[in-house]
């Protein structure tokens, strides 16, 4: 099966099951200051977990970019990617466990579908851990499905299985799911293929059976019920919703039968150009981690700069991972032996593959494939000379914080690149000292890639829904005062502050900053309703609405407006009247990017 067919049965399927299919969201999250990248199919949809009204109803489908950079490092073995794909469905306090576990099994077994052999399917609860009780129900949901297959559905005791066990109590750690700190969250039942039956029986500890990939996880259903709070408490939410991942690249591995998802469609045209480019080949194994290495790293380093809200590579925050991505892969790209520029080669590659699924890479190619080149120009100037100094510094088997520090601001080697290469030749480096210097200037540390933040994830606090709704007071001000070229690149709001990102190639004058705040303050008092309606996507562009997150709810959308003041398209969460929201002030005004300016501000 190929993955445009395997996308479309997906879709269906719960089309089929009363279900709206809606586009994926950005790869660059709003209102969440969690994470830097999505890295799961619920953080556009937080606010409907909550308790909000999504315009598709109680219940939607969708195909999710992610991107996860914690395993960064881990690339190029069997298994670990920074760009995928999740498939997921979604119950917004509609149905619950024993739909979802049927339709699993349905979509799984039956020949209509993926037609996967039942007997090799194996499934995970949660056991109970920290008050939270054991999940019974999925247990006894799973077994009466088992019963009508005729299957063995013995329940294993401590993870070891054998003939008679298919169901796998596991902990916290395995099955229950939350996506940051904080938000919603609950235990999930999990999937399992045995992708090798040939070799006999399925026997042994269950976690054993999974590294060695005889098992492979395909499917996890998620039973959100509970909110965990800042203080580490688990508050019911207001209702139980359904959140599933089936991850794309993983399945299309399984259904062909392939060893690791490196041998499927994802990466083979990949390969055969790096062959090209480097004369080597992928197949010979000294050459296969830096092939590997590359295909993710450029794949992923595309999709965020084909990403709407326009990244560029950068020393902080999400162009960091950017920049890292990128000159990873051209290192390694270097250790091949490719000695001309490459990059944009294989981005054109990546646009080939996803453009009819994706259509923003197309339409971004031109800045995608200029990007890509400028900073592979940038990284060769400095590569050579930069390998040199690291060279001299690791002369006494040891590299300090400092040095490491000065090769990143100088040379522009990524930390994490830095500390690759001196390993691979027997160096260490003071990381303490590295990450202080770092701090010192503000910039990301090592663990941003996987979390940028502490606090919870899409806050809806009422400090939170505050600043989001002076957000658009301050877009619609800052249109009026710096023109209609003006248009909202991202934003990032936590109780205590609002971050936004704008079009616009000049700073800002005191005067036109001050006529901002005026004109927001001048809103807030007078007190003026904030009204919601649900429209057509295309009755919301003819009303003027602002479109910035359009992509993320298909057909219907929610249009938020400020008397005439200010139209947007958004998802929420707003307070009912601007005279609800205190005094506005920009703390400060300042380049993001090319093109791009970015305030900062708070409600007194």
């Amino acid at each position: 099966m190929e993955a445009h067919e395997l996308r479309k049965k997906y879709i269906d399927f719960f089309v089929s099951k009363g279900h709206t299919h809606i586009p994926s969201a950005s790869l660059i999250p709003e209102n969440d200051p969690s994470v830097l990248f999505t890295t799961a199919g619920m953080h556009p949809l937080v606010p409907y977990l909550m308790g909000e009204a999504h315009p598709g109803g109680k219940r939607v489908v969708n195909v999710q970019k992610c991107i996860r950079t914690s395993d960064i490092d881990e690339v190029g073995d069997n298994r670990h990617l920074t760009f995928f794909e999740m498939m997921g469905n979604w119950s917004f306090g509609d149905y619950f466990k024993k739909e979802a576990i049927e339709w699993s099994w349905e979509f799984l077994t039956d020949p209509a579908w993926l037609g996967l052999d039942p007997q090799r399917i194996y499934v995970t609860v949660f056991r109970g851990e920290e008050g939270i009780p054991k999940d019974e129900e999925s247990v006894k949901i799973w077994q009466t499905i088992f019963k009508q297959e005729g299957l063995t559905h013995e329940i294993a005791k401590n993870e070891k299985v054998d003939d008679t066990t298919r169901i796998i109590p596991l902990g916290k750690e395995d099955n229950f799911w939350i996506a940051g700190a904080t938000g919603p969250c609950g235990a999930d039942t999990e999937m399992f293929y045995d992708t090798n039956p040939q070799a006999g029986p399925l026997t042994g500890n269950f976690s054993d059976l999974v590294k060695s990939g005889r098992l492979i996880e395909i499917w996890n259903d998620v039973f959100m019920e509970f909110n965990k709070t800042p203080e580490n408490k688990y508050v019911p939410l207001k209702q139980q919703n359904v959140d599933t991942g089936m991850g794309l690249e993983r399945t299309i591995t399984v259904l062909n039968g392939f060893e690791n998802v490196f041998q499927t469609e994802f990466f083979q045209p990949f390969f055969k150009e790096i062959e090209k480019l480097s004369d080597k080949k992928y197949s010979e194994e000294e050459n296969t981690h830096a092939f590997r290495i590359i295909a993710d790293h450029i794949k992923t380093a595309t999709f965020i700069l084909g990403d709407p809200k326009g990244l560029t590579p950068s020393n902080v925050d999400r162009g960091y991972i950017l920049r890292r991505l990128i000159r990873r892969a051209v290192r390694f790209g270097k250790l091949l032996g490719i000695k001309n520029i490459f990059t944009f080669k294989l981005a054109e590659q990546v646009i080939k593959m996803y453009k009819d699924t994706y259509p923003e890479l197309k339409d971004n190619k031109e800045f995608i494939v200029n990007q890509l080149s400028l900073e592979e120009e940038k990284f060769n100037k400095t590569l050579s000379q930069g390998l040199k100094e690291l060279e001299k510094m690791s002369k006494d088997k040891n590299i300090s914080g400092k040095e490491a520090f000065i090769l990143f601001t100088t040379y522009g080697f990524p930390f994490e690149m830095t500390k690759e290469i001196a390993e691979e030749n027997g160096f260490k480096i003071n990381d303490k000292e590295f990450n202080d210097e770092f701090k010192k200037h503000q910039q990301l540390s090592r663990t941003a890639s996987a979390g940028m933040f502490k606090g919870g994830l899409a806050d809806t606090s009422d400090a939170t829904k505050k600043l989001h709704t002076a957000a658009h007071l301050m877009l619609a001000a800052l249109r009026k005062v710096l023109g209609a070229e003006v248009y909202q690149k991202g934003s990032n709001i936590t109780a205590d502050r609002l971050r936004f990102d704008f079009s616009y190639d000049k700073k800002m004058t005191p005067e036109q900053i001050r006529e901002v705040e005026d004109l927001v303050n001048e809103k807030i008092k007078e007190k003026i309703p904030v009204n919601c309606e649900e429209m057509d996507t295309e009755e919301a562009k003819r009303q003027g609405a602002m479109g910035v997150f359009g992509h993320k709810y298909g057909d219907k959308v929610k249009v938020y407006s400020v008397g005439s003041f200010s139209k947007e398209i958004c998802g929420g969460p707003h307070v009912e009247n601007t005279g609800d929201l205190g005094h506005f002030k920009i703390q400060k005004e300042e380049s993001s990017s090319a093109g791009v300016r970015r305030i900062k501000a708070i409600l007194e």
